[in-house]
């Protein structure tokens, strides 16, 4: 399969955009780091710059700020389900963002891989 066959065997999917996969992603990562921030605000009592702060470093999977921890046991519970459901949304939103780019690179690959394949058996009959 070559370069060209690749392309016409691609179909066209309503996301094929790159923009258009950009804004979702942005929707979805901005919707997670929004529901930490209010929570952690409404539940924990802190300011809105640092309920972000540690929204973000939740949902980034760099693990809670050091200076900034859940006191309450609300707290620590919202912090656990914050933790599953933000983390798995940036790792969703950069799975839509760049999963079409990373899947055609693996097509490439095994066309790539195939094609050597075929050399080597040739060269060893």
């Amino acid at each position: 399969m070559t370069e060209e066959n690749l392309n016409q065997v691609v179909k066209q999917h309503h996301y094929h955009s790159f923009s258009r996969r950009a804004v979702y992603s942005l929707v979805l990562a901005t919707a997670a780091l929004a529901v930490g921030t209010v929570g952690f605000h409404w539940i924990e009592k802190l300011s809105y710059i640092d309920s972000f702060y540690f929204a973000s470093m939740i949902a980034t999977g760099q693990g809670p700020a050091p200076n900034i921890s859940p006191i309450t046991p609300t707290g620590k519970i919202f912090t656990c389900f914050f933790a599953f459901f933000s983390v798995g949304s940036m790792i969703a939103s950069l799975g839509f963002l760049f999963g079409p780019f990373c899947g055609k690179l693996w097509r490439i690959g095994f066309i790539k891989l195939e094609e050597e394949l075929h050399l080597i058996k040739r060269k060893n009959k």
